[in-house]
């Protein structure tokens, strides 16, 4: 089906109702979405900058935790207690063990009056190891050394390192869960170098974090600056790999928030960093921002509703007014359908419609006048054609056969004189017959038969016929005296002038439903030009030997339509082929 118009088989009413509702359904939806969008934009902006409070406030307070505690343990350092311990070489003797106990007694002070230190402990490079504990509970200097935050603090040459959160077990049969800060010190004559190490109780980052409330389901971690997780809620799944968090992209990013999806569901990681490093990490759930969603989605929608109805109605009522004169005339042009050219068209109002209905009575007027004018002048033409047509049998052909009758009468060939007086009146009974326009196409060929019989007698020996029609269409109807002009043109065109004699065969065929009934001749034929020329539509001058076969394609065509008439086949020396085609049309067809 060809694509087009949607509103071409629509009525005027429906079309206007449908656009009306197309326009408020659209523009509802535009409205009702771009509220939904500033709403969902508005809120998720919103809590995304309390997010990013709350994670600043966190970062600050970590700041100021870890701040502290470098604080301690530069307190720790600056203890000259440390330098004179570095500086022995025998830790057993009594200066070592004074010493010790000095340390000792100043880590158990810092200790006491901090909870969120688990403990402080220096190992020195000459074997010192002294801690807050009384009881000797520490591992030995070989295992100490070996630990990573002895290491990183001998690689960092002093600088304070600040270790990821790690099960710490620097004290025999026991397991922390710390955040380390170590340093080096190095002795004043610079032979021995120890590490000063204070962990920091986890539970005080772990209380930090769990006072965030991001939504229902929103959380905080924390990364270290090699990526490494310092806190999660959920520590222990992440550390079986059951759990994952976009830690590359949180390392890498430069934004201040990212999106993430997992399946259909989001997530938005609001991202802080600190001075040493860590990255505090915020993560909030947008459908948790939006938890009223559907009940905006729902109210747009129920509005839309609200307002596409009442559009409709006032659409439907405003059609119906408009519409109402267009109907009235449509109810009168379907009257004029029928053939009713008797009716005229209120018209009520003087606007656009009114116009057009004061017009289409004029119209109605006019076609009506020009309708009962065509009909005068075709019925005229169409008498006036059938009286010049059935006026072909001219009069020298009357002359000369009447001659031909007188010869043969005074050569005494009485049988002959018959025989041509008997087909001349047959001929002339059928040209002035009862006046029907459809004869029987048998009637049509005893016609043209007596027609040839007369034309043999006079050229003697000049040319035979033979006539080969299908005996299935002798009851079909055709129009009156159309072979006799294309055998008259065969005769005086074609074989005439031929030296030879000739032959014309007249052939009757049916194919599917049209008739076709061939007229060939042996004769001269035609050249390109004439063929040409006789096959052009227009009609000829009077005197032209196509006057006839003009006639005859004319009526033909203006009886059955354009689709049937005379076609032209000739050659040279080798005769020519006139194929009158018509459709078939039975007895009962005819007077229809």
């Amino acid at each position: 089906m060809r694509m087009g118009n949607p509103f071409r088989s629509k009525s005027i009413h429906t079309s206007i109702a449908i656009a009306f509702a197309f326009i408020i359904l659209c523009t509802t939806a535009v409205l009702s979405y771009n509220s939904y969008r500033l709403a969902s934009r508005a809120v998720t902006e919103n809590s995304l900058n309390y997010t990013t409070q709350l994670i600043d406030q966190v970062n600050t307070n970590i700041q100021t935790y870890i701040d502290n505690m470098e604080s301690i343990s530069q307190l720790a350092l600056r203890h000259d207690s440390l330098n004179h311990l570095l500086e022995l070489g025998n830790m057993n003797n009594p200066d070592g063990l004074r010493l010790e106990e000095q340390i000792r007694s100043n880590f158990r002070s810092i200790v006491s009056s901090r909870k969120d230190i688990a403990s402080i402990m220096f190992v020195g490079s000459n074997g010192a190891i002294v801690s807050d504990r009384f009881n000797g509970s520490a591992k030995s200097y070989e295992q100490l050394s070996n630990q990573e935050w002895y290491q990183s603090a001998i690689k960092a040459k002093g600088e304070v390192v600040i270790s990821s959160s790690h099960v710490q077990h620097i004290f025999l049969k026991e397991y922390k869960w710390v955040v380390s800060i170590s340093r080096q010190l190095t002795s004043s004559d610079e032979r021995n170098q120890g590490v000063l190490l204070v962990d920091l109780n986890y539970n005080v980052i772990n209380d930090l974090c769990k006072q965030i409330q991001l939504g229902n389901r929103g959380y905080v971690f924390i990364l270290d600056t090699n990526g490494d997780m310092i806190y999660h809620p959920q520590q222990q799944i992440i550390y079986t790999q059951m759990k994952s968090e976009p830690v590359a992209s949180i390392m890498t990013s430069n934004a201040h928030s990212i999106t993430t999806s997992e399946g259909s569901e989001e997530k938005i990681y609001t991202i802080g960093t600190t001075e040493f490093g860590w990255k505090i990490v915020g993560v909030t759930y947008p459908d948790e921002l939006l938890s009223n969603k559907k009940q905006i989605q729902l109210q747009s929608v129920l509005w839309g509703m609200v307002c596409l109805i009442i559009a409709l109605a006032i659409s439907v009522a405003f059609t119906f007014t408009l519409t109402k004169p267009i109907k009235n005339l449509e109810l009168h042009m379907k009257k004029v359908e029928k053939g009713d050219f008797d009716i005229v068209v209120d018209i009520d109002n003087t606007n656009e419609i009114g116009k057009l209905a004061r017009t289409f009575n004029l119209m109605i007027r006019k076609i009506k006048d020009l309708m009962n004018q065509i009909v005068e002048e075709q019925e005229m033409k169409r008498i006036s054609e059938l009286k010049a047509l059935q006026a072909q049998i001219q009069p020298h052909f009357l002359y000369n056969t009447l001659d031909s009758i007188i010869w043969m009468a005074e050569m005494g060939k009485v049988d002959e004189v018959v025989e041509m007086t008997t087909a001349l009146s047959k001929l002339l009974r059928s040209s002035i017959s009862k006046g029907e326009e459809l004869i029987p196409i048998q009637t049509e060929l005893d016609h043209i038969e007596n027609y040839l019989t007369i034309q043999k007698m006079r050229y003697r020996h000049k040319f035979t016929y033979s006539i080969d029609v299908d005996p299935a269409i002798y009851s079909c109807k055709i129009l009156k005296i159309v072979l006799q002009p294309l055998v008259e043109n065969a005769i005086y065109h074609g074989i005439k002038n031929k030296v030879d004699q000739g032959h014309i065969r007249i052939i009757g065929t049916l194919h599917q439903d049209v008739i076709e009934i061939k007229v060939n001749d042996d004769g001269i034929g035609m050249s390109e030009e004439q063929l040409e020329q006789i096959s052009i539509p227009t009609k000829p001058r009077s005197g032209e030997k196509s006057v006839g076969v003009y006639n005859v394609n004319h009526r033909i065509k203006l009886y059955f339509g354009e689709s049937y008439g005379l076609s032209y086949e000739s050659e040279r020396e080798e005769g020519t082929t006139v194929t009158l085609r018509i459709p078939k049309i039975e007895e009962e067809e005819a007077h229809d």
